[in-house]
């Protein structure tokens, strides 16, 4: 059966730190991997990946697509690319690849 969510709440991404301690993400699709060190998420705009120490999940509701870490927050980013510029811009072996 296909996702039952609401497309417009996933559409949503957004991002909120504070002090490097907590982190609420909204527009979160699924969680792919997490431990204390690394969290994987997919999002509405891309995998993103959170690194750290002491990393846990203080809230978790997929069904809104929202996840509250906390713990000590080293780096975040994207490593893949946005779904809306895979059309104009692609990673070096997709260019070598055509």
């Amino acid at each position: 059966m296909a996702d039952e969510r609401p497309h417009r709440e996933l559409d949503k991404h957004q991002i909120l730190m504070i002090n490097r301690k907590y982190v609420e993400i909204t527009g979160v699709i699924t969680i792919e991997s997490f431990d204390v060190r690394e969290f994987i998420l997919q999002t509405s705009t891309g995998m993103l990946a959170i690194r750290g120490d002491n990393l846990h999940i203080k809230a978790l509701s997929l069904e809104n697509g929202l996840v509250s870490i906390e713990g000590v927050i080293f780096d975040m980013g994207y490593y893949d690319e946005a779904p809306h510029l895979s059309g104009k811009a692609k990673g070096l072996l997709g260019r070598l690849f055509k």
